[in-house]
């Protein structure tokens, strides 16, 4: 992910066994310098497009499509505030079924819960919504024949555990991107903010020094 590029380094004492010396450090990046996009922008819809997901695209395809460079892919990642790519993108098709069968095994298809139809007068009013999670003997009054209950099959409906994932995974395909045209200077402001100002632990701009706690002061 070329989003490591972006951030400054940092040298601390060496943990590697084969160490010369107390005076040994490590360089690595700084993963305490993290990105974010602005809370404040985020809420400015006019530099975001909604974007849906399609089965099987990666962070990387998207950047590639969006951006044209696949390099970006943690422009969309921010973007979308996923900080878990595991957990926050959709699966595949492919990938969700056998992940679904791996959790659930023979349950695939076992009831997880009863929801409620949209049911309406026969004026039109509404008198259930759809999407209530509602008990197994669930039901109303017949808004025609008040005097019996509507059956519950025009009521209700199961949804098995393999449904409830594939809702889960449709739900993450829906994220906002940053548009192409406000790029450039998000890529200007994260160099901006990914320098050092002048401290104890100051190399220079893109690097600092940790304190050696094995050296002891006289």
């Amino acid at each position: 992910m070329a989003y490591f590029r972006e951030l400054p380094d940092l040298e601390y004492q060496s943990p590697l066994p084969g160490r010369n010396s107390s005076l040994d450090y490590v360089r690595a990046k700084n993963l305490f310098k993290r990105v974010k996009i602005r809370d404040d922008l985020q809420k400015i819809f006019t530099i975001f497009n909604k974007y849906t997901i399609f089965d099987g695209a990666r962070p990387d395809t998207v950047a590639e499509a969006l951006y044209e460079n696949a390099e970006f892919d943690w422009v969309v990642l921010i973007s979308a505030g996923i900080l878990n790519v595991r957990d926050e993108w959709p699966l595949s098709n492919y990938d969700l079924y056998n992940y679904s069968y791996e959790k659930y095994g023979d349950d695939l298809n076992s009831t997880r819960f009863y929801e409620t139809i949209e049911v309406r007068d026969i004026d039109g009013r509404l008198i259930l919504p759809a999407g209530k999670v509602v008990d197994a003997n669930f039901t109303i009054p017949d808004p025609i024949n008040k005097s019996q209950n509507l059956q519950q099959s025009k009521v209700i409906v199961a949804i098995n555990n393999y449904e409830y994932e594939v809702r889960k995974n449709e739900a993450k395909r829906n994220i906002y991107v940053l548009k192409p045209e406000y790029l450039p200077s998000l890529l200007t402001d994260i160099r901006k903010i990914m320098v050092y100002t002048e401290s104890s632990q100051y190399v220079d701009s893109k690097l600092i020094k940790t304190s050696n706690t094995r050296v002891k002061s006289p």
